[in-house]
């Protein structure tokens, strides 16, 4: 393993596109510190110890800006408003025809794909901004806090200033997603991908001492230990899949033979990925915030469904929240791997170029066969997903860790995944280079 990595460094040119990545997460990281204008960031600082850090409601974002979030910085908004869009780029080409013409032309149609993306990220991340900057001048960004310096975050409230924070932020989301795919082209694996590993991994050792400080040593050790065993299940998880066998018919050309082998069709247990888990947390979120924005005046008594909703669905350790979460989660599975994977158009695909599944008949029957092996594997899948992402739901419950426990969640499965590809891809560069590899 060692001399795997050592021939990863006499490797001028992976040498060269490693440095290239760490260099561009080392500005990201600094960008997250720098408060954006008319920002009081003693006050920001003295509200993050008053409230340890967390916000129930915008916990999901300030987890993928890494921090940065509730530090209103430059990159308070992160990688988020590109993630949203790619979502909802992908559920728009069940809608609307053009964009499903454009994902089958190949590198044309995946460039213009992109074009769009990137414009709606812009668009999501003014729409994101002028939330997060109207939440923080009314003083609510921290949740109830008894810290008076929570109100007073923003030090001028006039309309070029603000302005002036909604342009800041908008920009440092669009730096953002210039150097993600400045990573992807010169650097080592998705850019996207990488700079949201950093974003979370950055937060584990603070939540780590987080506990060391509030748990005994006992309690540490054991999250340490359990977290482990964790990480080693999903990895087992990810790497897991149902392989279909797909033979392929010989056929002459001229005097060429072409076909006659065999291969087969991955399907993974995990198809989803981290996407259900983010549908549900927005989802979740939604209620929240529209009771947020629905408080009583002073001396009034709230509505009894702004009562019932900062109850039960607000606190993440209650098993209502819990069970609503893992639902969502399960049905979030289903939704998004039958919209991402095509049965039809898979057999249609293998029937074009002579392909067939042993003991199934080309066309049809194929698809069906398909969709009922990917309906039995989302089960277990979905599942797995649902008790991944309650698992700091439940530490929050046991242990009294912050609602951003490390080992768990979005951010495992993010991390692990993205690991993964990573290792991969230096992978399968060393054996290019006629070297061993990373992977045995």
């Amino acid at each position: 393993m060692f001399r795997a990595v050592a021939r990863i460094f006499r490797t001028p040119d992976l040498r060269r596109k490693i440095g290239f990545t760490l260099g561009i997460i080392a500005f990201f990281r600094l960008g997250s510190f720098i408060p954006a204008p008319f920002v009081d960031f003693g006050n920001v600082q003295l509200c993050l110890a008053a409230n340890q850090g967390t916000s129930g409601l915008y916990e999901l974002v300030n987890l993928f800006s890494g921090g940065a979030l509730l530090q209103l910085s430059i990159f308070a908004l992160g990688i988020m408003p590109y993630i949203t869009a790619s979502i909802i780029t992908q559920l728009l080409r069940v809608v609307i025809p053009h964009f499903e013409t454009l994902h089958k032309e190949g590198a044309a149609g995946q460039s213009k794909l992109t074009q769009y993306t990137r414009y709606l990220t812009i668009a999501l991340a003014i729409l994101q901004s002028t939330t997060l900057i109207t939440v923080a001048r009314s003083g609510a960004l921290f949740g109830t806090t008894t810290v008076p310096e929570c109100t007073q975050l923003i030090t001028n409230d006039s309309w070029y200033a603000i302005l002036l924070m909604v342009i800041t932020m908008t920009a440092g989301t669009g730096l953002i997603m210039w150097m993600g795919e400045l990573i992807t082209e010169r650097g080592i694996g998705n850019g996207m991908s990488i700079l949201i590993f950093t974003s979370i991994a950055a937060r584990f050792p603070a939540s780590l001492f987080a506990i060391w400080q509030t748990q005994s040593f006992e309690v540490f050790l054991m999250v340490v230990l359990v977290g482990l065993v964790i990480i080693a299940l999903v990895v087992f998880v990810e790497q897991s899949q149902r392989r279909i066998p797909v033979q392929y018919a010989k056929r002459m050309v001229g005097r060429r033979t072409y076909g006659g082998n065999n291969t087969y069709i991955p399907i993974k247990v995990n198809m989803a990925g981290v996407v259900p888990v983010i549908f549900a947390s927005s989802l979740l979120y939604l209620p929240a915030l529209i009771a947020q924005f629905n408080q009583p005046a002073a001396g009034q008594a709230p509505a009894a469904w702004v009562t019932w909703i900062t109850s039960y669905l607000t606190k993440g350790d209650h098993p209502l929240y819990m069970l609503f979460y893992f639902l969502l989660i399960v049905g979030f599975t289903y939704f998004y791997v039958a919209i991402t994977f095509n049965p039809e158009e898979v057999a249609d695909n293998m029937k074009k170029y002579g392909g067939f599944i042993p003991g199934i008949r080309a066309g049809r029957p194929t698809a069906e066969y398909l969709d009922y092996v990917l309906t039995r594997v989302t089960l277990p899948g979905s599942i797995y997903l649902g008790l991944v992402a309650l698992i700091p739901l439940v530490a929050l419950s046991l242990v009294g860790a912050n609602a951003n426990f490390p080992f768990g969640g979005a951010s495992l499965l993010i991390i692990v995944g993205v690991g993964l590809e990573t290792v991969k891809q230096i992978d399968s560069q060393l054996q290019q280079r006629h070297y061993e590899g990373l992977l045995k």
